[in-house]
């Protein structure tokens, strides 16, 4: 059997588990990724693989259709979420898809702990200012006492409000399940509907996974309600906001700061307007890497993909 490895994260601490997969008799391609291959550039190839640990690929019905009326019967996604994947047409196909719930929970939790910071007292302006030779000074603001809204409270999202109600913000939180409700609530976060939530906040995380429903789920028209003055964090994904919409906020002051560790595009155009902005903290969509959390995901990934593969 042959498989794909496509996730960046996988393909550098591959050495870590080659010989487990060589064990279980399986040939592994690795083929250079910056961020994840195209629906174009898995057309060229996926048709020579039985199963494919994936990132945050193009994976589409036409993909999986020349996959599976060849050899695919398995992607192992590395990590959560799975909105890159058609899972309509696996399901008709009968690809398996799986994934690694809560893989990197409190990694990407901290990492927006550390967006908060940066936005709340501008300790990215100050560091490049002082390289330039100034003694520049940022009046920021408390989080102390701030309120924060989490969209989304799964565990990232879960996570997250530990460690903003330790800082003693308050926190709102708006999840569509009962489930997430419920476990949000036991920590002591807010239920609020997402227009009330939008208008009530200080800082805002979208820490919710893409959906049809939530594509741009900040736009215009949503960013028109939000408290004046609000900083935001996206760990989530890119399409969850409307770039162009939120560069027109920035300017116009409505959003105080943004810290984006995902984009609509990525990695993100060089022409981006963002690049522009002193009060957009840019990120690289990497708010899991961590040593540990890598070793941990690719373990479970590969554990995945030979359980599928009935090889364990």
């Amino acid at each position: 059997m042959r498989v794909l490895l496509t996730c960046p994260q996988m393909q550098a601490n591959f050495a870590e588990h080659a010989d487990r997969l060589a064990a279980a008799g399986l040939e592994c391609d690795l083929p250079p990724v910056v961020q994840a291959l195209s629906e174009s550039e898995l057309l060229e190839i996926i048709d020579r693989y039985d199963g494919m640990v994936a990132g945050d690929d193009e994976i589409t019905a036409a993909v999986l259709e020349k996959g599976a009326a060849n050899r695919l019967k398995v992607i192992s996604k590395w990590g959560v979420g799975v909105d890159g994947i058609d899972l309509v047409a696996a399901r008709r196909l009968g690809v398996t898809v799986t994934n690694c719930p809560g893989a990197f929970d409190a990694e990407v939790a901290d990492v927006c702990v550390g967006y908060l910071v940066l936005l709340a007292r501008g300790l990215h302006v100050v560091d490049a200012k002082i390289r330039e030779g100034s003694w520049h000074k940022v009046l920021g603001t408390s989080l102390n006492g701030a309120t924060i809204g989490i969209v989304g409270l799964g565990g990232i999202g879960r996570a997250l409000a530990k460690r903003v109600l330790a800082m003693d913000m308050t926190v709102l939180g708006y999840d569509p399940f009962p489930a997430s409700q419920q476990a949000a609530a036991a920590l002591g976060v807010q239920l609020v509907e997402l227009d009330e939530l939008l208008r009530s906040v200080d800082y805002l995380s979208l820490n919710c996974p893409l959906t049809a429903d939530n594509r741009h789920l900040l736009n215009r028209d949503s960013l028109a309600t939000v408290k004046p003055g609000v900083r935001i964090v996206n760990t989530g994904r890119g399409p969850l906001i409307d770039e162009a919409a939120l560069v027109e906020a920035l300017h116009d002051g409505r959003v105080a700061g943004a810290a984006l560790d995902v984009f609509e595009v990525e990695p993100l155009p060089m022409g981006s307007p963002l690049r522009t902005l002193s009060q957009v903290v840019l990120g690289s969509h990497n708010s899991s890497n961590t040593a540990e959390a890598g070793a941990r995901t690719s373990r479970t990934a590969v554990d995945n993909l030979l359980r599928e593969l009935g090889l364990s």
